[in-house]
């Protein structure tokens, strides 16, 4: 049995993110607007798609109205086709992010989507806080940490945000709900990679 390692996964996704980006954009808008006609996530059959976009993969999705943030949602790992995992993230992401309203029709109109393809998260080796903070590689890695208790993720895209990495850990283990002194003895790391791809709802209207 052939077996797919990460290295090959996360070239998987660079060529995903470089090929159907179109694709994806107009997917993850038909969903919202499928979401506002039927007020559920829409099914998607993934063998109408290339086999790459079938097999699974884990997607953050980003909205943003005006460039302010309007809903994001997305898994950490890969556990069902792409297309499915973008178009239930597209839905949840409008309609399901809990600091917003659910989107209206009117707002639909040249809504920005950011899709995040997330390559698979690799366990880190530390000791201590300070030696993840000398490991943590900027605008480069997306971040999970878990206490056990507490676990929080962080997209690469938040370096802009937080370009330090003291800036960057801070941040998380606040959104994670821990406290400010250095993390518990036990508390695990994963970082990984993201591939993004950019549009917006317009093009749902071209595909």
């Amino acid at each position: 049995m052939t077996t797919t390692t990460d290295t090959e996964q996360d070239r998987d996704m660079a060529r995903i993110a470089q090929e159907y980006g179109d694709t994806l954009i107009a997917l993850a808008a038909r969903a919202i607007a499928y979401g506002l006609d039927h007020g559920v996530a829409m099914a998607v059959d993934p063998t109408a798609y290339p086999p790459l976009l079938a097999e699974p993969g884990a997607v953050f999705v980003t909205l943003k109205k005006k460039g302010q943030l309007r809903g994001c949602i997305g898994s950490s790992t890969a556990f069902r086709p792409l297309v499915q995992d973008i178009a239930d993230n597209a839905f949840s992401a409008a309609f399901r992010d809990t600091r917003f309203l659910p989107m209206t029709r009117a707002e639909m109109a040249d809504m920005e989507i950011s899709l995040s393809l997330l390559s698979p998260s690799r366990e880190m080796t530390f000791h201590g806080e300070r030696d993840l903070l000398t490991q943590l590689r900027p605008q480069i890695d997306g971040l999970i940490i878990d206490d056990g208790v507490h676990r929080a993720l962080f997209l690469p895209q938040v370096w802009e945000q937080l370009p330090t990495p003291n800036l960057f850990l801070s941040h998380l283990k606040a959104k994670a709900g821990m406290s400010e002194d250095d993390l518990p003895p036990d508390t695990r790391a994963w970082r990984f990679s993201a591939h993004g791809i950019s549009g917006n709802t317009s093009i749902a209207d071209r595909e």
